[in-house]
């Protein structure tokens, strides 16, 4: 069979496994055992242990278990309320603060966490039923808590990019970097949004109340004193100052990405123990199951995503799809275009974890012939997906809002991440025009 008809033949049998139902990681690695037993010598199947084990390996790939540690510790414990409260606080005289609250919550807890989920559920379980307490509609309310959530794969310390460095064989702390710039692009136009927005309900709400009399919660005045904003902060202090820690030790040289993983897991585990004295075995139990169920299913589909990519190389369908999209002579902006459609179209139905590795040995060798910066790249890839975590039919964030505000119908829900959607894709055409909103700040603080 000719690299054509094989590679059709991988690509089509692996979305028919998938759409049949089987989880990921085992569709992966079923695929490739099947074709590893069809079109590679016979030896090759003893090697599947081996191979997985080696590609899995990696002192960068030992970070993501305990980024997923120090995230569940910070997400079971009233962390999440307090940061939310705090911002709400100091906030809320902002026109549309309550909104801006949320978004800022979310970016924060999203650099402590490295978790999209877990940044909606711990932001989202205090922030909507408060956006709507004070007159915010729920599409709005759960519109802001969604995207706001998907700063967690672009804010370090991003599971997300932590693959896309190993993939792309790039300096995790030059990625992490290059992320700052565009997160705080993003965070500022999440927020200008939630302003425009609270203006528009606000004078709606007005109008109605002028001519029905029916005052909305949107129309009251909350009123907190300088005691009260004071006294909000020593719970969220520590957690800031965990943060900021951990940036330093990473970003100072102190420390390397796995050991900062592992200072930052044992420092959220000692502040959840003294500042809400969650230590008892039964207070840890949800912590460790939530880290252990998550840390496997992902590293099961990191493993048998590496031997899925380990299988089309060996097979050259990869370098042959490379060399064939290099063939075309697009245009090198035609080219990142083309790229970014197919990460939209599998983010309809993919993960971004299966998206980085399936996809890498194929776009990224035709990148780098055009020119493109891989860290740059990986930075727009990273928003790219974002969207795929906001828009049907997978939308993960959209099914955590639903299952925290069940009441909030699906359709409002969608309706209220379209203009987060649409901010992306912006987001995504400044930063081709400007590039050194991301670049700048690794080249500064790491050299060129």
């Amino acid at each position: 069979m000719s690299v054509l008809s094989i590679g059709l033949l991988y690509g089509g049998l692996t979305l028919l496994v998938m759409f049949a139902g089987m989880p990921i990681a085992f569709a992966l690695g079923a695929v490739a055992t099947v074709f590893m037993i069809a079109f590679m010598p016979s030896a090759s199947v003893d090697t599947i242990t081996q191979n997985v084990y080696e590609e899995m390996a990696s002192i960068t790939l030992l970070s993501i278990p305990l980024f997923i540690l120090k995230g569940a510790a910070i997400g079971r414990s009233p962390a999440g309320a307090d940061l939310y409260g705090a911002l709400h606080a100091w906030l809320h005289r902002i026109p549309g603060g309550l909104g801006i609250a949320n978004v800022f919550a979310c970016a924060l807890f999203a650099a402590m966490a490295g978790s999209s989920p877990a940044t909606c559920s711990a932001i989202g379980s205090a922030g909507i039923p408060q956006m709507r307490k004070h007159g915010y509609s729920g599409g709005f309310a759960a519109g802001i808590i969604a995207a706001g959530g998907t700063l967690g794969i672009l804010l370090p310390p991003s599971i997300t990019m932590i693959l896309y460095a190993v993939a792309a064989e790039q300096s995790l702390g030059r990625l992490f970097l290059a992320a700052i710039g565009p997160a705080i692009l993003l965070v500022v136009m999440f927020a200008g949004y939630a302003m425009w927005q609270f203006r528009r309900e606000y004078r709606n709400a007005k109008i109605a109340y002028e001519r029905s009399g029916a005052a909305s919660e949107l129309l009251r005045v909350d009123t907190l004193s300088m005691r009260d904003k004071f006294a909000l902060l020593p719970r969220v202090l520590p957690f800031v100052i965990l943060l900021t820690g951990v940036m330093i030790a990473l970003y100072g040289g102190y420390a390397t990405p796995s050991e900062t993983a592992g200072l930052g897991a044992v420092l959220a585990l000692l502040l959840i123990a003294f500042i809400y004295s969650v230590w008892t075995p039964r207070d840890l139990q949800p912590i460790l199951v939530s880290t252990l169920r998550e840390s496997t299913m992902l590293m099961l589909i990191i493993g048998m995503s590496l031997l899925y990519s380990y299988v089309m190389s060996y097979l050259h369908i990869s370098q042959s799809t490379a060399q064939w999209i290099v063939s075309l002579q697009l245009s090198r902006w035609v080219l990142l275009a083309a790229i970014l459609l197919m990460v939209i179209a599998l983010g309809f139905f993919l993960p971004p974890v299966s998206i980085i590795l399936m996809t890498a040995p194929i776009i990224l060798p035709p990148l780098k012939a055009a020119n493109f910066d891989l860290i740059w790249f990986g930075v727009i890839m990273t928003i790219v997906m974002e969207m795929g975590l906001i828009h049907p039919p997978v939308g993960l964030n959209i099914f955590v809002i639903k299952n925290i505000a069940p009441d909030i119908p699906l359709r409002d829900v969608m309706w209220g991440v379209v203009p987060f959607v649409i901010l992306m894709i912006l987001a995504v055409i400044i930063l081709c025009f400007m590039p050194g909103i991301a670049t700048w700040f690794p080249d500064k603080v790491m050299g060129t």
